[in-house]
């Protein structure tokens, strides 16, 4: 069988829950083997236990260079080489307009979501450089339409989707492809925690099952086969792409609240 990823190192930040999990888990189906990076002990250990001998876990909080540095060297020296970058790991709170958030707020989001991005593209480029690999960015469908009261978490995906642009260009003469995919809901614990933020709980799942026109609010596996698709050969002339998968949500947001 001719596996799509085989024998590819997947570097894979938030990989312990949510899309994340969901990726390492078709990214050890296809072949490759996974390097599971998160900051949560627990579930960087019971994915990894799920994926198997083959696979690695590392607790490491992306915002920290020192951390992020050392996690690469310890793929390196178990695997010897970097095929792909995921930076996925992100978080979303809090659900505020711009005015109401506070420093602290703004700070951990762009720290985790852009900053993250850099550490690993810092850290990874020579091995990224030596085995002509790729990078895949987890951005946002609302960093292309905007959603509100969420000034500052769209603010680090439309960053993300820009970034990921130049990144592109950047890297394309070296034969590093960089693309983002963009989800719009997605029924992750990040999306579940959101949903107890809103004013109307209960009325969410309605929401978000009638924002998407394929009609219902999916389960992260749909991402993750995207993901398999972007970082394989099979895109390999594919590059500075911001790949909405989102059921067609880009067509219109309704309002149905």
């Amino acid at each position: 069988m001719n596996l799509l990823l085989q024998d590819k190192v997947i570097f894979l930040t938030g990989g312990s829950c949510g899309i994340g999990r969901d990726c390492a888990k078709a990214y050890a189906a296809e072949g490759a083997k996974v390097v599971i990076v998160a900051r949560d002990p627990d579930g960087v250990e019971k994915v990894a236990a799920e994926l198997g001998a083959d696979h690695l876990g590392i607790v490491c909080d992306v915002t920290r260079d020192a951390e992020v540095k050392a996690a690469v060297e310890k793929t390196l020296a178990r695997y010897g080489k970097i095929n792909a970058v995921h930076n996925n790991a992100g978080i979303a709170s809090p659900s505020k307009a711009i005015h109401e958030t506070t420093d602290a707020e703004w700070d951990a989001l762009f720290n985790v979501n852009l900053k993250g991005v850099l550490h690993t593209t810092r850290h990874a480029y020579a091995a990224l450089l030596a085995s002509k690999g790729c990078i895949l960015n987890t951005s946002s469908l609302v960093g292309v339409i905007g959603q509100e009261i969420h000034a500052a978490y769209t603010a680090t995906k439309g960053g993300m989707n820009a970034l990921t642009k130049s990144m592109a260009l950047d890297y394309a003469k070296q034969g590093i492809r960089v693309n983002a995919v963009c989800p719009a809901g997605v029924w992750t614990p990040m999306l579940r925690e959101w949903c107890g933020e809103q004013p109307d709980p209960a009325s969410i799942e309605h929401y978000l099952n009638e924002i998407h026109p394929l009609g219902y609010c999916p389960e992260s596996d749909v991402i993750a086969d995207a993901c398999v698709f972007l970082l394989s050969e099979k895109a390999r002339f594919i590059t500075g792409h911001i790949m909405n998968v989102s059921g067609g949500a880009e067509l219109g947001y309704r309002r149905n609240i």
